[in-house]
């Protein structure tokens, strides 16, 4: 063995034994929480849907929470009258914190930095769906804006735009210090929207709306930041997707529990322009991310395999358990290679004319 690779090798170890330590030390604090039980996380089971005030409501999915493998199941019920699908019963606060924590920050920061910052062309064609309504807007904000590595991307398609970051984590504080955002606001958009009035030429909101508990209020907040006829633009999972049906809980935009609603477009575009707005561009391929096969075999995987430590479980999995991990998910290699060819080769193409576009995004002009 090299020198390189002795230092590469201890580099890991020492990461995994940084990790576990880690998990250690938030151990008692959640076992703390999971004494209590988890129906404090709830609010009570709504017999309206919250979109239209309709009462035929039909379940259309229940799963256990399939990422971080929290305690708890999470049903989304569907409205037979105007098609929106929701969580129900919704989290409280309380559990919002709860199943949020330790996923975009915390033990999960490093990951989820990962996973978002190495989506570069996928940004940059976010920022270019802009070109055609405003090729030159000088001020932008991206509410839900993570770690800012959207804004970072959207620079080289928009070199001339000053862009801002919102966000409730902060995420948006460290996109700050790292220079991906030239402001960085912290906190809820509908109370910061007031002082953000008709400042922004564009506000996007990319896969931001279905994680709030309130959309409408969000699009309200939308329309008071924009300025007149500057631009909002959305990015949402579709629930119409051919996809949705399909792998049922394995597929991954249902992201449970932290997905609160899912809007078909035609209520969205209905609501932007009851709000003020008109829709100038409707997109179903463009936004499709090929993931969905890939992520339905991995989810399965990683339901079926024991669990890896955490420190919501109980206590550390021994060496029985983990080997065990390690073995089935190595088995799955094959079956994750064959998704992943399936997914951006044979079906991208086809994803729009077969209905399986996982999302969908609007481009609204404020009137």
């Amino acid at each position: 063995m090299t020198e390189q690779e002795d230092k590469g090798d201890t580099g890991r170890e020492a990461g995994k034994g940084d990790k576990a330590a880690r998990v250690a030390a938030l151990r008692p604090a959640y076992q703390d929480d999971l004494a209590a039980g988890t129906d404090r996380f709830f609010t009570a089971r709504r017999t309206d849907c919250p979109w239209c005030g309709a009462d035929r409501l039909t379940p259309r999915l229940r799963t256990p929470d399939l990422l971080q493998h929290k305690p708890g199941h999470f049903t989304l019920d569907r409205c037979a009258d105007c098609g929106h699908t929701f969580q129900n019963p919704q989290l409280t606060e309380e559990g919002l914190e709860f199943y949020y924590r330790d996923f975009y920050d915390g033990l999960g920061e490093q990951r989820m930095s990962g996973t978002f910052g190495g989506r570069t062309a996928m940004y940059e064609g976010r920022a270019e769906a802009m070109l055609p309504y405003d090729p030159t807007p000088k001020t932008w904000l991206d509410v839900g804006t993570g770690h800012g590595h959207f804004c970072a991307a959207a620079r080289s398609v928009l070199p001339g735009t000053s862009f801002d970051g919102l966000d409730f984590t902060d995420g948006v504080e460290l996109a700050a210090r790292e220079g991906r955002v030239d402001h960085a606001y912290r906190g809820a958009f509908p109370a910061l929207a007031p002082e953000l009035a008709a400042r922004y030429d564009v506000v996007s909101m990319f896969h931001y709306l279905e994680h709030s508990t309130d959309p409408d209020r969000e699009l309200r907040a939308a329309h008071e930041a924009v300025r007149p006829g500057g631009h909002l633009l959305i990015e949402v999972p579709d629930p119409e997707s051919r996809y949705a049906r399909l792998l049922g809980r394995w597929w991954l935009p249902w992201l449970q529990p932290q997905h609160l609603h899912f809007m078909p477009v035609a209520n969205l575009r209905r609501r932007l322009t009851e709000l003020g707005f008109t829709v100038v561009a409707e997109q179903h391929a463009e936004p499709h991310d090929p993931v969905d096969l890939l992520a339905a075999v991995w989810l399965a995987l990683d339901h079926t395999a024991p669990r890896e430590d955490a420190p919501w479980l109980p206590e550390r999995p021994g060496p029985l358990s983990r080997g065990l991990r390690a073995t089935l998910l190595l088995a799955g290699v094959p079956a994750l290679i064959t998704a992943t060819l399936l997914d951006r080769f044979a079906l991208r193409p086809l994803s729009h004319r077969l209905g399986l576009s996982n999302a969908y995004r609007l481009v609204a002009r404020r009137d």
